[in-house]
């Protein structure tokens, strides 16, 4: 019996220390793509700063801290239920700012945004051209955008209602470029060693 309970607690702490050793890898990669982020798009104390499709608001909740007290982040999920969950971190920090966005469009204020990134976001867009032209609407002159994405996997099912081109799940880097520049942004940089084999390429709103 004793031999039983030792192999089970055994059993038993294997495995929370590999689900505790697996939430702390998850937060360390978000912790290094925001760090990455902060210094590709400048977040500073006072940025206004827009997540686009902020999921469980990891990124969103490091870019407040890095923006502080003086500082804006806007925060956007289609999701109603991941955007209730946007909604109770942004009761709780009084720099971010939890909106519904829509299909084609951020619903963000024209020109607030210093800066605006997307991760893992792009290729599930049904309707990129739209949202391309918002993205380019909400930012102020001079401002970034960065997205995060992924090849599509080989034999990998596109997400319903995307862009034929997109050829699978996810997102052809070049065609990414191709889309956003087609509205006036700029490329800065492309970035092919991004956490967990995604790719980030930043764009710049040109200046007036």
């Amino acid at each position: 019996m004793r031999i039983h309970l030792r192999r089970r607690s055994f059993f038993i702490a294997l495995v929370l220390s590999a689900f505790l050793s697996s939430a702390s890898l998850a937060k360390d990669t978000y912790q290094e793509e925001a760090d990455r982020l902060a210094k590709l798009l400048n977040w500073q104390p006072g940025s206004t700063v827009g997540e686009v499709g902020a999921g469980a608001g990891q990124l969103t909740l490091a870019a407040a801290k890095f923006v502080g007290p003086t500082g804006r982040v806007y925060t956007t999920e289609l999701d109603p239920k991941k955007l209730e969950h946007l909604e109770e971190l942004a009761a709780k920090e009084s720099n971010i700012t939890a909106m519904r966005a829509g299909e084609a469009q951020t619903n963000l204020p024209p020109e607030c945004c210093d800066s605006l990134f997307m991760r893992l976001v792009y290729h599930h867009l049904t309707k990129p051209a739209e949202m391309d032209a918002n993205l380019y609407h909400t930012l102020k002159p001079g401002g970034m955008l960065a997205v995060i994405d992924q090849e599509p996997r080989p034999g990998s099912q596109m997400v319903e209602g995307v862009p034929a081109n997109r050829v699978g799940h996810g997102m052809p880097e070049k065609i990414l470029i191709e889309e956003l520049t087609a509205v006036g942004f700029q490329v800065v940089k492309s970035i092919n060693d991004w956490p967990d084999s995604h790719y980030c390429v930043v764009f710049r709103k040109p200046s007036i």
